[in-house]
């Protein structure tokens, strides 16, 4: 292994080179990423008949993946991939599914990997600047396999850490502190993620001392796993104080590879951990299970920002890490500041992993600029040009430039632009959503309570139609555990509906208050574990368990009326 200092400095040489020589990497990327790809029927379509940028801007339209979609079903259902990519397309990587209901299919090949790998490398170097002696411990990473489909191709789909995991990048990785984990290959290739889940826990456990950092792709799974452990913590020292394995993980991959982590019973430690465990008050549990955790590293920007005062709970005062910003179109960029608080969280765009453009939001006209050409303080959607086949997509995503680090521009995530509440003249994005919650919150913690999860959908089926907002309570401080159900006073629920309305926009106020072309809004109340029990429904529709975040609108009739089966009471603002 190569000493630590030397390693920091040749990354830090990489890091200043790519940040400052922002424009020419873009401009030389684009030329790698068309010049092979002109006689694709994609780009032929579109008079591309030699590498030039502006013909590229001038000539290839800004699209959805709705426009995209003919073209990648075609590869799906067998078609050569030079309908859109001359580099031979070795497989799709499907989104969340989500927000919208529906997974996307992204063409892949192992460029993407390639660049994923670089970045995980690269955000490596900036944690060892920030955080001192990682390097003497190990990962409690709680990182999952989704068993894979067969297109009609026969080439696999699969969610993109998948991807990264079945990859022999993953198999071959360096064998030092940032890939070292408490848990085997086995337990994380494991395509049952509730046998996996409990042997990471387990895993983790046993090494508890040697754990220096935590965490999971996005909070929500952060949270997962700690509720988790609530619920099978006996079972979890049970399985430590004998040395055995409980009968009902059948996966014989983690049979054998955590049996081997046991190493037998172990009386003392099962003990230490039980004492811990049995306490009123979970505050703070990770960091007296695990004492010598440093950080937790999970995604809490965006819709994972609901999670961040659950983790703090939990997490005492551990700093939480938001390193990467990527989907499946590609990588984006890291974050360099990685200790600051979760709101301020940006990310520096890596100007080697794809071709940026970005559509201004800021004001009427929707100009389209270069990576370089964006301004601090406004307000953009990315739009992605890259190795797979894809040419100046929307992403969806709506950033602000926060500053720059170099030349390289640095972007806080601001919300989805597709998840709205809307019924009539009314737009509530996800941002405004979030900041009408926020007041919810304020209310359910003045009354002892607190906000476990929440979700919404515009409901038509009546007129005025109205916002539903779904949420899951629980009482503060673990009292939740002694009583069978929370009580719901009327008067503080019909507050929170009161809070809500008066958080939304101008437009929103008018509708309902003099229009009258909305109703009431309604909140609903579900009972305890809802949210947990819709990840499971979620992951048996097809989404990743890795990858899964909590739906802040649904559109799924199915999810609805899952949802529905499941509330417990109902309040109307006034």
């Amino acid at each position: 292994m190569k000493p630590v200092s030397n390693n920091n400095e040749r990354w830090e040489e990489k890091l200043k080179a790519l940040t400052f020589n922002v424009k020419q990497i873009q401009d030389n990327l684009l030329e790698e990423i068309l010049t092979p790809n002109l006689k694709t029927e994609y780009l032929q379509r579109f008079h591309m008949d030699r590498f030039d940028k502006e013909l590229f801007k001038k000539n290839v339209p800004v699209v959805t993946y709705e426009d995209i979609k003919p073209y990648i079903d075609r590869v799906v259902n067998g078609e050569s991939s030079d309908v859109m990519s001359a580099r031979p397309i070795t497989g799709f990587l499907l989104s969340s599914g989500t927000s919208g209901g529906a997974q996307k299919m992204m063409p892949w090949n192992n460029k993407y990997l390639d660049n994923l790998t670089f970045a995980y490398d690269l955000r490596m170097h900036v944690i060892t600047k920030h955080v001192k002696g990682l390097e003497e411990g190990k990962g409690m990473m709680f990182l999952f396999t989704k068993q894979e489909s067969i297109t009609p191709s026969g080439l696999p789909a699969r969610v993109a850490t998948s991807s990264y995991f079945k990859s022999d990048y993953f198999k071959n990785r360096p064998s030092n502190w940032y890939y070292s984990y408490t848990s085997p290959d086995e337990v994380i290739l494991c395509s049952n993620n509730t046998q996996s889940l409990y042997c990471h826990l387990l895993c983790g456990l046993v090494q508890r001392d040697e754990v220096v950092r935590m965490g999971s792709i996005f909070a929500s799974v952060m949270v997962r796993a700690i509720k988790f452990l609530e619920t099978y913590w006996e079972e979890l020292c049970s399985n430590i104080r004998t040395g055995h394995l409980s009968q009902w993980i059948t996966d014989l991959g983690c049979r054998s590879s955590v049996s081997l982590v046991l190493g037998g019973p172990r009386p003392d430690l099962a003990d230490t951990i039980e004492t811990v465990c049995n306490q009123s008050s979970w505050e703070g549990i990770v960091k007296r299970l695990w004492p010598n955790t440093k950080y937790i590293e999970t995604v809490v920007t965006g819709s994972m920002g609901q999670y961040v005062p659950t983790l703090n709970y939990y997490c005492s005062d551990l700093p939480l890490v938001s390193t990467t910003y990527g989907s499946s179109e590609t990588t984006f960029g890291i974050n360099i500041d990685p200790l600051c608080k979760p709101e301020d969280v940006s990310y520096a765009f890596m100007p080697n992993m794809s071709y940026f453009e970005f559509i201004t939001m800021d004001g009427d006209k929707r100009d389209v600029v270069d990576l370089q050409d964006v301004k601090l303080g406004c307000t953009y959607e990315p739009v992605v040009t890259n190795f797979s086949g894809l040419y100046r997509m929307r992403v969806g995503d709506i950033l602000m430039v926060t500053g720059f680090y170099n030349n390289a521009p640095q972007f806080k995530f601001v919300r989805r632009e597709n998840v709205v509440l809307s019924i009539d003249s009314d737009k509530t994005n996800e941002e405004d959503l979030f900041k009408a919650v926020s007041q919810v919150k304020l209310v359910l913690e003045s009354s002892d309570l607190m906000l476990v999860d929440f979700t919404s959908y515009a409901d038509t089926s009546t007129f005025p139609g109205h916002y539903v907002i779904y949420i899951e309570v629980k009482d503060k401080e673990g009292e939740s555990k002694k009583k069978k159900y929370v009580e719901l006073n009327e008067d503080v629920f019909s507050k929170c509906c009161s809070v809500m309305e008066d958080s939304l926009d101008n437009v929103y106020k008018r509708c309902r208050f003099k229009d009258g072309s909305v109703g009431p809004l309604e909140i609903r109340v579900v009972r305890q574990g809802m949210f947990d029990s819709l990840m499971d429904f979620f992951i048996s529709q097809g989404a990743s368990i890795g990858q899964y975040k909590t739906p802040r609108c649904i559109k799924s009739g199915k999810a609805l009326e899952f949802m529905d089966e499941c509330v417990v009471a109902r309040f109307f603002s006034t």
